[in-house]
């Protein structure tokens, strides 16, 4: 057998979930990666392929076995093998029978038991042939299929039904069964151009095979590629420029197997609308690519990607404006009829649509909101201006769930609610209730306004604390109500738009206007918790752009700062402390103080007293906090924690000198209480900002 093979793994479905495709993909190939790694079989470069009817992975020169296998197994000590007339006693017996071997034919080694029986051998390893069909079935297995689908008599069960399925090892055919089909080397091209099975060389020739006589372009990456240019293209052909968001265009590449792109168009009587509105018929209804003329305009264009290469384009075209274009006039009518009503009039019917069963209404929940909102604008001195901008946008800010145009397009809330509230409650109530679903994402914009921002606060905040509340707090991969996007969200709008609020008292606050039943303080903390998770997530994952690390992020945490931005204000202090050429020793010297401090039972309350001193050291170290003290008390007070910092670096040399010739833990109770004290004082000071002794040192 040729030691190193190219293998292939291709299973050829009923259309997969468009939205699922690329997780599927990357799975798969992470899957049969940790397999081969799992199997010590030696692999060059791995690559994943997906259309929407097929999921594949190829391994580059694979080992055609494993290598030769080591196995060690130590028994017995030799002392407790042998009995006092030399004679072998059942252990060792026992442990050589396990073997397989005759007792004469173990070895010896020296272990920390002392020398002990040793059983060695070399096994050869297995033959990679035999190994794959198990590591393609647990790929497959762990793939992140939320619900699995069984179809025909069979009792195989996968996310939709399989038809083929390839496995090559270079040339030849892994036989074996996988989701109830024989695995063989042909694959499907696309289901109209090329229906007949195609046959398969080898692995390498897969691709070119594909796109060359199946018309499928299984490189997933070079067909979103082929289809974003293809897209630009007919855009600038018909006089615009496209507007390619990648969510879409991700969809789209997993809809297709042959792109062909088309422009279309539609009445220009429908850019009457709101942009969003025909934007979000044509992306989120017919996956269409919208076109914008060089000034930003919306065009009545779009772009269309056909699976087909079909040989009359213009009926392609035709087919799909006649798509489009009622899905446009019921917008249409959707914006007229909304506008004869106001939004506030809805206010009342919010009594009548359930947010979650134990939180009550939407009502009830924008009354919370508006509450939370009060308790924000004052703590941030908002102006009468935009108090009242506040209070009237949460009023209104869930209104707009009960439009007809939300009801079709879910994803414009908030969007047509600022549209409807411009007419009868002016552009800054609007523009709040548009702007407290910001953040919508990771790295989505936030509210330019105070007031959208307040209320963004108070609506995640509200949501946050009621579901922490009834006792549905993320798990896993499960979090139904994103509770995840909302505590990054409040976050993000604290920190990067330098709002100095006290997010324990803001949870407290949510806390106390749910129903009582439900008001269990422990839910603050929990609440707290979680929300430092999430701040941990934001800084280490590199939406900061200040450098954290773990050890960091927990010496802050240690003091449970209640505002996020005294939290980062530690942070920075920290990342500036550790660049000083005496960090790493002072760390040492927290570590070693609060190793002592936590071993003694001298109480929290004791005091220093210089007059019990008995060496030098003791007094200069003494003599030294008080001389910087004051200061660094006023750079604490003042949230200058780098100046503090800086200033109780200077205390490293007579924190040495003390270590070095003080002994802490004296046999007179007195001296040692005192020399505890003083080391107390130390260790409060330089913990006002962080525990320092979580840092490594």
């Amino acid at each position: 057998m040729s030691n190193k093979r190219d293998f292939l793994v291709e299973l050829g479905t009923e259309e997969l979930p468009p939205k699922s495709l690329l997780a599927l993909a990357d799975a798969f190939a992470n899957g049969i990666a940790a397999g081969l790694g799992a199997a010590k079989l030696k692999h060059g470069a791995i690559e994943r392929f997906a259309t929407p009817r097929r999921l594949a992975v190829r391994v580059r020169n694979l080992a055609g076995e494993q290598p030769e296998q080591t196995i060690r197994r130590t028994g017995p000590a030799l002392s407790a093998s042998y009995d006092a007339n030399g004679q072998p006693t059942k252990a060792a017996l026992g442990f050589a029978a396990s073997c397989g071997v005759a007792l004469e034919s173990l070895g010896q080694a020296e272990s920390p038991k002392g020398t002990v029986l040793l059983f060695e051998t070399q096994r050869a390893g297995e033959q990679t042939v035999t190994l794959l069909p198990g590591i393609v079935q647990q790929s497959l297995q762990d793939l992140p299929i939320a619900k699995r689908m069984r179809w025909g008599a069979g009792a195989a069960e996968f996310v939709r039904p399989v038809h083929w399925v390839v496995m090559l090892f270079g040339k030849d055919v892994i036989d074996t069964e996988i989701l109830g089909v024989r695995s063989g080397r042909e694959t499907r091209g696309h289901r109209f151009h090329a229906p007949k099975p195609l046959n398969l060389t080898s692995p390498a020739a897969y691709v070119q095979t594909l796109q060359a006589r199946g018309f499928v372009l299984a490189d997933i990456d070079a067909r979103r590629e082929t289809i974003k240019q293809g897209v630009l293209a007919a855009a600038e052909s018909a006089g615009g420029t496209a507007v390619v968001e990648p969510a879409l265009l991700d969809e789209v590449t997993a809809l297709v197997e042959w792109p062909a792109p088309i422009a279309g168009r539609f009445d220009e009587r429908f850019l009457t609308l709101p942009a969003e509105v025909p934007i979000a018929t044509m992306q989120d209804h017919q996956r269409y690519f919208p076109v914008r003329d060089a000034q930003g305009k919306l065009l009545a264009t779009f772009i269309a990607v056909a699976n087909i290469a079909s040989k009359d384009p213009d009926k392609v075209r035709a087919g799909n404006e006649r798509v489009i274009r009622p899905r446009l006039a019921d917008a249409a009518f959707f914006w007229e009829t909304d506008r004869k009503q106001s939004l506030a009039s809805r206010r009342d019917a919010l009594k009548n649509v359930t947010f979650q069963a134990q939180l009550g209404s939407y009502f009830d929940k924008v009354e919370r909101v508006k509450s939370l909102s009060a308790l924000i604008t004052r703590a941030l001195g908002a102006s009468a201006e935009e108090t009242q901008a506040a209070q009237r946008a949460a009023e209104l800010c869930k209104c707009d769930l009960l439009t007809l145009l939300v009801g079709e397009f879910p994803e414009l809330q908030g969007t047509m609610g600022k549209y409807y509230a411009e007419h009868d409650e002016g552009r800054a109530v609007a523009n709040a209730i548009e702007e407290h679903y910001l953040p919508r994402f990771a790295g989505d914009q936030l509210p330019a306004t105070l007031s959208g921002t307040v209320v963004a606060i108070a609506d995640k905040l509200d949501t946050i604390v009621g579901i922490f509340a009834i006792g549905q707090k993320p798990t896993g991969t499960k979090d139904p109500f994103a509770l995840r996007r909302a505590a990054l969200g409040v976050l993000r709008l604290i920190l990067e738009q330098r709002r100095d609020l006290n997010l324990l008292d803001l949870i407290s606050a949510a806390l106390k206007q749910l129903p009582s039943a439900l008001q269990n303080e422990q839910t603050v903390v929990e609440v707290y918790d979680y929300m430092m998770e999430r701040l941990r997530a934001y800084y280490l994952e590199g939406a900061s752009t200040t450098a954290i690390t773990t050890e960091m992020f927990d010496a802050v945490l240690a003091n449970r700062p209640t505002h996020p931005l005294d939290f980062h204000a530690r942070l920075q202090a920290l990342s500036e402390f550790i660049a000083l050429p005496d960090a790493g020793a002072l760390a040492a010297a927290n570590k070693r103080i609060a190793n002592i401090l936590r071993k003694s039972n001298v109480a929290a309350t004791q005091t220093f007293s210089a007059a019990l001193a008995e060496q030098s050291e003791e007094k200069n170290l003494h003599e030294a906090i008080e001389a910087l003290r004051s200061g660094v008390e006023r750079s604490l007070d003042e949230r200058n924690y780098s100046a503090a910092l800086v200033r109780l670096a200077t205390l490293r040399p007579a924190v040495d000198a003390f270590f070095d010739k003080v002994m802490v833990m004296a046999e007179n109770p007195t001296v040692r209480d005192n020399r505890l004290a003083l080391l107390g004082v130390v260790r409060s000071l330089f913990s006002r900002t962080a525990d320092l002794s979580r840092l490594p040192g």
